[in-house]
Formats: structure tokens, C-alpha cells, sequence
């Protein structure tokens, strides 16, 4: 039972490890990361909106901007307008991304191999398809209630001297 405790601490360092790898490798393609996660992401959701794809990626849309500014002017992805909102864009791949994603996915395999190379071809299987399961199940979970420990306390605390206050904010 000890071992369950560091399922989170494993999770996350495990996550670390192998993007920060991942990183040296992108690195001798003078890509950073989130430069990578756009074009993977892209080429996976073609048409997607760049407020979407900004969710998908983890970035803020500035970032983001300036992101597909620089893959646009690079020739490697073309923004079109939306048929249904004329106000947003529709994004896309050009071919001239298309070599530099089969390196992306060169290096993400480089590096899926190291970290995975002391298991068998059946322990891999077997390793992805419960991590599918434990990812489905996090994704079906309902939002956390509060428990009325003392950080919900204090928060019922704070709501309720924030509804008797009058004053203005500081």
C-alpha cells in the first residue's frame, strides 16, 4: 500500500524526466516544445481553431499567436477562414511541416525508447493500454466536492465575510 502514495510523485517526475529529454532532443532542431506539441497537435486536428489547439497544447493564446506567426511566415501552416465564423481561422498543415513533423515524431520515439527500453514488447503493451484506462477514468471524473476539512472551512469562511462586506476592495 506504501507504494500507491507515490503514484502521484512517480506520475509527475516520470512526466519531467521525459519531457526535459525530450527538450535536449528538439533542441538540434532548434524547436522548443510547445513549437513541437502545435505542430503534433495540428497535424492530428486539422481545421481546429487556434483557441483550441492553444487548449490542446497547454499554452496561452499569446503565446500561441506568436507561435503560428512564426510556423506561418516558415511556410508551415496556413490559416484559412472559418465557413461558419467569419471572425476566427481554420488551421492547417503544409507540406513543408510535414519533415519536420516526421523528425518531431523521430525524437518523441528516440525518446519513448529509452525510457521504455528495459521492458518487454508485452510489459509495453501492457504499461500503455493501463495508463489508457487510469487516462479515461481521469477524464470521467466529476469535479472534487469539498469535504469540510479546514481548507473548505476557510473557504466557506471567506465567501461569507466577502458577502457581509460593504466596503470597497482594497
Amino acid at each position: 500500500m506504501e507504494t500507491l502514495r507515490n503514484f502521484g510523485f512517480l506520475l509527475k517526475d516520470l512526466g519531467r524526466l521525459y519531457t526535459r529529454r525530450f527538450e535536449e532532443r528538439a533542441q538540434a532542431l532548434q524547436l522548443t516544445l510547445l513549437q513541437c506539441k502545435t505542430l503534433g497537435y495540428l497535424s492530428r486536428n486539422e481545421g481546429i481553431s487556434q483557441a483550441r489547439l492553444a487548449e490542446l497544447a497547454e499554452s496561452d493564446a499569446m503565446s500561441m499567436v506568436r507561435i503560428l506567426d512564426y510556423m506561418e511566415a516558415e511556410g508551415w501552416v496556413e490559416r484559412r477562414a472559418d465557413p461558419n465564423d467569419r471572425r476566427a481561422r481554420c488551421l492547417y498543415i503544409k507540406d513543408k511541416a510535414r519533415a519536420i513533423l516526421d523528425e518531431i515524431w523521430r525524437l518523441a520515439d528516440e525518446t519513448r525508447m529509452e525510457f521504455l527500453g528495459d521492458l518487454s514488447a508485452q510489459d509495453c503493451e501492457r504499461l500503455i493500454g493501463m495508463l489508457e484506462r487510469i487516462h479515461a477514468t481521469a477524464h470521467a471524473l466529476p469535479a472534487p466536492q469539498a469535504r469540510g476539512g479546514p481548507a473548505a472551512k476557510g473557504a466557506k469562511r471567506a465567501a461569507a465575510a466577502g458577502a457581509r462586506h460593504t466596503g470597497s476592495t482594497p
